[in-house]
C-alpha cells in the first residue's frame, strides 16, 4: 500500500532578492521554469526590511515563515569605498549575517545557503584557491572588514552543524556580472562601473578614464549561470562545507580584456586612459572549481563576452535607473 503522507512544501525566503544575483535568482524561477511543485519563493528586498535590526528581522520571518533560505543580502560597495570604510562595513555585515542564521535557528528554518564572495581568501597564498583555503591568513587589506565578516558565515555554520546538526552551508562565486547589478561609478562592482563610465564616455563623447593599470586577472561568471547553480546547492548540496561556485581557472581574463569586451559591446571608439595612480587592489585571487565539476560534470557557463554584451543590453534599456 502506497504511501499517503505528502512532503511539506519548501517556503524559501531569498534575502537581497532585489540585487544582482537576487533578481537571477528569480528570474531562473519565473521565467525559465525552475519553480518545483509545491516550493513557493519570497523575493525580500531592503524595503521589506532591514536585516541590520534583529527586530525588523524577525519581523520578516514571522511574515513568511520560511522552511529553507538563500541568504544574499549584504553591504556592499565598489574596492575604493571598501578602502574608505573598513570598520562599517564589518559592522553591518557582521549583524545581517548573524540576525537571519540566529533568526532561521529560532524558528526552524530547515536550510540556510549562504552567499560568500571570493575576496575572503588570503591575501598571501597559492593559486588556485579552493574551499580548504578561507582561513589560511589574513585578507587583502583593501577591503578586510566586509572579508572577515564573509568568513564569520563560514565559521557560525560550522558552530550552528556542531552545536545543532543544522544544514547551513555557503556558495563562493566569483565575481559576477549581469543585469540588475549597482552600476554606480563610484560603488558599484569593477565590470558594471565600467559599463557605466564606458556609456557615459560615449554619450558625451569624452576619453574613458579607468582606475588602476587594468592588469588585475579576475574569473566572472553571469549571474543566470550562479543563480541555477545556487538553486541546484539549495536542493540537492548536503555538505556543510562550502562550494566555489566560478567558471575554470583557464576563463579568468583581465580588467583590460574585460573592458576591450564592454567598449565593443557598447562601440565605444574614444580614448582610453588608464589611471594608475590609483589602486589595482588584489591583483588576482584565481579559484578553482574542482569541487563543483566534480558534482556537476556538465555544467556549462555562458562565456564572458556574451556575458557582458547581454549586461551592456540590459544597461541601455534600463540607463536611467540602472546607473544611479
Amino acid at each position: 500500500m502506497g504511501s499517503t503522507i505528502k512532503a511539506e512544501p519548501m517556503r524559501i525566503l531569498v534575502t537581497g532578492g532585489s540585487g544582482l544575483v537576487g533578481k537571477a535568482i528569480e528570474h531562473v524561477v519565473q521565467q525559465e521554469g525552475g519553480k518545483l511543485e509545491g516550493e513557493e519563493w519570497i523575493f525580500l528586498s531592503s524595503k521589506d526590511g532591514d536585516l541590520v535590526d534583529v527586530g525588523q528581522t524577525r519581523a520578516v520571518f514571522e511574515k513568511h515563515r520560511p522552511t529553507h533560505v538563500i541568504h544574499l543580502a549584504a553591504k556592499v560597495g565598489g574596492l575604493y569605498q571598501h578602502m574608505k570604510e573598513n570598520l562599517l562595513f564589518l559592522r553591518d555585515n557582521l549583524k545581517i549575517n548573524d540576525n537571519v542564521l540566529q533568526t532561521a535557528h529560532e524558528m526552524g528554518v530547515a536550510k540556510v545557503v549562504s552567499c560568500l564572495s571570493s575576496c575572503i581568501f588570503p591575501e598571501n597564498t597559492t593559486y588556485p584557491i579552493d574551499e580548504t583555503m578561507i582561513h589560511n591568513g589574513s585578507p587583502h587589506a583593501s577591503n578586510f572588514g566586509y572579508s572577515h565578516a564573509k568568513r564569520m558565515i563560514d565559521v557560525q555554520n560550522k558552530a550552528y552543524f556542531q552545536q545543532y546538526g543544522h544544514c547551513y552551508t555557503a556558495v563562493i562565486p566569483t565575481n559576477v556580472v549581469g543585469p540588475h547589478d549597482n552600476f554606480s561609478i563610484e560603488n558599484g562592482h569593477v565590470l558594471s562601473a565600467l559599463i557605466n563610465k564606458t556609456y557615459q564616455a560615449k554619450k558625451e563623447g569624452t576619453p574613458l578614464s579607468v582606475c588602476g593599470s587594468g592588469a588585475p586577472r579576475r574569473q566572472f561568471i553571469y549571474s543566470l549561470d550562479l543563480g541555477r547553480l545556487i538553486i541546484w546547492v539549495l536542493r540537492e548540496y548536503k555538505e556543510i562545507d562550502p562550494i566555489i561556485l566560478s567558471v575554470g581557472e583557464e576563463d579568468e581574463v583581465s580588467i583590460k580584456e574585460a573592458l576591450d569586451m564592454i567598449t565593443k559591446a557598447l562601440d565605444y571608439k574614444g580614448e582610453i586612459h588608464f589611471d594608475t595612480t590609483q589602486s589595482d587592489g588584489q591583483m588576482k585571487k584565481t579559484a578553482s572549481n574542482a569541487k563543483l565539476r566534480r558534482y556537476r560534470p556538465d555544467v556549462s557557463f555562458t562565456p564572458l563576452r556574451e556575458a557582458v554584451k547581454m549586461t551592456c543590453d540590459w544597461f541601455e534599456i534600463n540607463y536611467d535607473k540602472a546607473r544611479k
